[in-house]
């Protein structure tokens, strides 16, 4: 069993194949975090890892004690009783305090995994899979009980964890601080990576060497925001793409919150990853409960590529879920880039029309489609059928779009409020809004409460009706606007620092709703593009909308970036046309496409436009989608060559079996009498020999190699872009066995 408790060090030890992690009970009864890393040998106790020295200005646990939790390794540290570090948890008392100390009272291990009410996470779908470690710590003054949780996952380098509070007896308290996870590594010896940016360059990748010191990323926006992602990872300096020792901390949750990096005076890193304590609040009588969101811990030794492979297999078998999950993606076409408002029946159906004669499966209905919406400045919140641009309503649209032979997809943003609209005339209190202040608008909108039960049932039979009817197969779930005045009129004014998290919980339990009804139906995550691209997100909609940024230059990097973490499949990603709508660049039609192709698929343009040669291109385009969709989604994925500070850009997907894969290379940028380059391949099988062929509208073969020659000799890439002249080109290689 994976989960080893020693009795008599009271220490447990958490192992497979490649990891081990190692807590303590501390001669105080807290606990102490001992080591994380490479899997070692099990043995009755580590205690020696554990370091204690007298020094100057130093606080001890008791009397003739050299136990100082400012230099000790922690699991869960509060502030105040000798460690002056930030704590993992906060609670403010009845006198006025705020001193804790929890203390272990027992612990439960079992096979499988927890569920988490209310909230997502990772998941088992056998007892085998995993195994679990349940810590009881307790403290009595408070009369409040935490619990820490742990899974191992049996076969991959993962540690999921979470924090429950319990309210056993006695007067309420308030958590400040509830963190998910928090960890002390013994060195400090990192460079700390970070995807950040802003709306329509999300998700860049930053790297920065840890100093001492406080070094975060964060959120206080009520969604995982576009300016960072619920992310970092910690990697040795001399640490590569295939190479290297690195620790990866995702956080499965979509509102605000905090991940940091302390540094302290010794070169003990603390890391850190919950919500955001500066937007939070939860106050806990007698009896009640509190569970914080999960954070998923990543240990690789083969480099950020190995990190991300692990997260890319969880995230996509094992926290996605239901029916299309495993499945490939339907290609569609959606109309808001061609179109945006400024649309009728018969303007959609010829463009859907085009979208079916070339190989389109699903066609999606954009914004603009119910009450007097015909700019972004009214009808969010009306969820009728616009009658004069859509006559026979939109079941009559989805039976005639059914009746081409595609599926019929529709957008929605059930989140937000226009002020010109009857939902807000008849009820303006529904909105997040604070007493005597001014409501600040955000494109013309403002946020419904999900916090109240009314609110949510709304939502839920306006879309539930409109899904029923229309028979709806996709959904497109929109959120354009971050929380401010967030402020509830139908919570208590004691419990308003709560709101921003009883919001994410609403909005979790609508679309738990939506799904146990309608369990076929596809949802599309969308925030502006990628400001709430999260874990989170992906328990309940299998894929993203990954930037509103659709130029496929700038998509490289974006999609680059977000691979760290998320999966191609979660990836929604369309070719769109030129010039580009949010940059003006003009890139050729291959580009596009075989950026968009790594990613959950569609267009997004009026195919009408397209000369007779570029239809045709979309047709052997679409056929190539439907022949590998699989390996694309659900390949193992390898970044070959950055975009960012290069002129040069590549990634590959190769199956399960190694006997086939897809490689794409870019040249973001043309050069002059360049030198020569190599590209070479990874994840091949060595001994075995591949055919390599272009795909370019159909397969012009290369040569045949081996897997040891592509891996070590590589591909000349001076050879690949012959005859494609100028900047943004690409080429695609398929390799088979």
């Amino acid at each position: 069993m994976p989960v080893i408790f020693h009795e008599e060090s009271g220490e447990f030890h958490l192992y497979n194949d490649e990891i081990s992690y190692i807590i303590e009970i501390l001669p105080n009864a807290q606990l102490g975090q001992l080591y994380y890393g490479k899997k070692l040998e099990d043995r009755n106790s580590y205690a020696y890892m554990r370091e204690e020295k007298l020094r100057p200005l130093a606080a001890y646990v008791a009397e003739k004690s050299s136990l100082s939790l400012q230099y000790t390794r922690q699991e869960y540290p509060s502030y105040g009783t000798t460690d002056f570090r930030y704590p993992a948890v906060t609670v403010l008392q009845e006198n006025g305090s705020r001193i804790t100390n929890f203390t272990y009272e027992s612990h439960w291990i079992f096979n499988g995994k927890r569920r988490l009410e209310g909230l997502p996470a990772v998941y088992t779908e056998r007892e085998d899979e995993a195994v679990s470690l349940e810590i009881t710590l307790h403290d009595p003054v408070i009369g409040t009980k935490l619990v820490l949780s742990y899974t191992i996952y049996s076969d991959l380098p993962v540690i999921a964890r979470n924090a429950r509070f319990i309210k056993d007896r006695g007067s309420p308290v308030v958590l400040e601080r509830a963190m998910s996870t928090s960890i002390d590594l013994s060195d400090a010896d990192y460079e700390m990576i970070r995807l950040s940016g802003a709306w329509a360059r999300e998700r860049y990748i930053k790297t920065g060497k840890l100093e001492q010191g406080v070094q975060s990323v964060y959120s206080m926006r009520g969604a995982s925001s576009a300016e960072h992602n619920p992310f970092l990872a910690l990697k040795r300096p001399d640490t590569t793409e295939f190479s290297g020792e690195i620790y990866g901390f995702s956080f499965v949750y979509s509102g605000s919150f905090l991940a940091q990096v302390e540094v302290d005076t010794h070169d003990t890193a603390r890391i850190m990853l919950g919500i955001h304590p500066d937007v939070f609040e939860w106050e806990l009588r007698e009896g009640e409960s509190f569970q914080t969101p999960e954070a998923v811990m990543v240990y690789s030794r083969q480099g950020l590529n190995g990190m991300s492979q692990v997260y890319h297999l969880l995230y996509r078998t094992r926290l996605a879920r239901g029916y299309w999950r495993d499945r490939r993606r339907p290609v569609l076409l959606n109309n808001w880039e061609s179109t945006e408002f400024d649309f009728d029946e018969e303007k959609i159906l010829k463009i859907a029309s085009m979208g079916q004669s070339l190989g389109v499966e699903l066609f999606v209905l954009d914004d603009g489609w119910f009450g007097e919406r015909n700019n972004d400045r009214a009808g969010l919140g009306d969820w009728v059928a616009n009658r004069k641009k859509l006559p026979d309503g939109i079941e009559g649209l989805a039976d005639k779009i059914r009746r081409m032979g595609m599926q019929f997809g529709l957008w929605i943003e059930p989140e937000m409020v226009n002020k010109d609209s009857d939902l807000y005339r008849e009820h303006p209190d529904w909105i997040l809004s604070t007493p005597e202040r001014i409501s600040s608008p955000c494109r013309h909108q403002y946020t419904l409460d999900l916090t109240r039960s009314e609110v949510r049932e709304y939502l839920y039979g306006k879309i539930a009706e409109i899904i029923r009817d229309a028979r709806i197969s996709y959904i497109k779930w929109d959120m354009n606007r971050y929380m401010t005045e967030c402020f509830s009129s139908g919570t208590e004014n004691r419990r308003q620092g709560e709101v921003m998290h009883r919001y994410i919980l609403g909005l979790y339990s609508l679309y738990d709703r939506l799904i146990r009804e309608f369990p076929h139906l596809l949802f599309e995550s969308c925030s502006s593009g990628g400001a709430r691209f999260d874990p989170g997100m992906l328990y309940y909609a299998p894929q993203a909308w990954t930037s509103d940024d659709t130029d496929a230059i700038e998509r490289l990097k974006i999609q680059y970036g977000s691979s760290y973490v998320y999966p191609v499949s979660c990836m929604g990603a369309h070719v769109s046309a030129v010039p580009n709508a949010q940059v003006g660049r003009m890139t050729p039609l291959s580009t596009r496409f075989e950026v968009a192709c790594y990613g959950a698929f569609g267009y997004e343009l009026d195919l009408n436009r397209l000369s007779a040669e570029e239809k045709e291109e979309v047709r052997q385009q679409i056929v190539f989608v439907k022949q590998y969709g699989e390996l694309l989604q659900q390949g193992v994925f390898y970044r070959l060559l950055s975009p960012f500070g290069q002129s040069y850009a590549s990634w590959m997907c190769i199956n399960g079996e190694r006997t086939a894969a897809l490689v794409s290379c870019y040249r973001i940028l043309n050069g002059v009498n360049e030198g020569f380059r190599v590209l070479k391949l990874k994840g091949l099988d060595e001994q075995r020999i591949y055919t390599v062929s272009f795909f370019s509208g159909g397969c012009e073969r290369i040569g045949t190699y081996s897997g040891s020659e592509l891996m070590y000799a590589g591909i000349g890439m001076t050879g690949l872009f012959r005859g494609k002249t100028g900047d943004f080109q690409s080429v695609t290689l398929l390799i088979e066995e």
